[in-house]
């Protein structure tokens, strides 16, 4: 068995030109999860901030071609590499025929509504549009889906799961190879963990705390400055 390979797409400029697909029609209960994906989506941005060559997008549509809408199907978070993000945006989706490739990774967040689709039709169609990862996540812990969170991978065409761990705390992980992270249940949180640096990523909000944080004790640090400064310039004139 041989896992989903990352091919390489073909130019994009040939069809950013054309015109965008449709917008998707909103979920009845969208903002109950749109809280994770815009948080998911921040993240993953951050990090692969220096790769202009990735697109993380979602709630446009993906499908094969525009002939047949039947296999069109609208995921939450998307990741797709080599590609040019700015004609994905512009065509407002992802037509695997026109990019010359499938996406490596597609991210479904529960909801009420949309839930049991996620790991049941919604899992055989990203398998046959050739998705090389497919995660899902539910803040309940597994009321809408089946489970609080779960990866598979693309092996021979078929899905196969990725496998997932659980410590003493309740916090349930598996890592996507694409991202290099660990995608974590974390009592209702979604996070992403970095193996290597081992700390989690921070979302929107840390990162402006982080921020807010930084800038109080820059402007501590200069006042400090400034003071003996003012010191230095009273001891001199003495």
């Amino acid at each position: 068995m041989s896992i989903q390979k990352i091919s390489v797409a073909r130019s994009e400029d040939k069809y950013a030109h054309i015109k965008p697909l449709p917008d998707p029609p909103k979920k009845i209960d969208c903002m109950q999860e749109s809280r994770f994906i815009f948080n998911a989506r921040f993240i993953i941005s951050r990090h692969f901030k220096n790769r202009p060559d990735v697109l993380v997008n979602g709630y446009g549509y993906l499908c094969h071609n525009t002939r047949n809408r039947s296999n069109w199907t609208v995921p939450d978070v998307i990741v797709a590499v080599g590609i040019d993000p700015g004609a994905i945006v512009a065509r407002n989706g992802y037509v695997i025929d026109e990019v010359g490739k499938s996406p490596e990774f597609v991210l479904e967040i529960a909801s009420e509504s949309t839930g049991e689709n996620d790991y049941t039709i919604k899992r055989e169609r990203y398998a046959a549009l050739g998705v090389a990862e497919y995660w899902r996540f539910d803040n309940t812990g597994g009321q809408h889906h089946d489970r609080p969170i779960a990866g598979d991978l693309l092996v021979d065409g078929a899905y196969e799961p990725v496998e997932m761990q659980t410590n003493a705390e309740g916090v349930t992980w598996g890592r996507s190879p694409l991202l290099g992270l660990d995608l974590c249940w974390d009592r209702g949180r979604l996070r992403f963990y970095d193996p290597v640096e081992r700390e989690y990523l921070l979302d929107e909000d840390e990162t402006a705390d982080l921020a807010e944080a930084e800038a109080a004790r820059a402007a501590v640090a200069e006042a400090e400055a400034q003071r003996l400064r003012e010191e230095l310039h009273r001891l001199s004139a003495e």
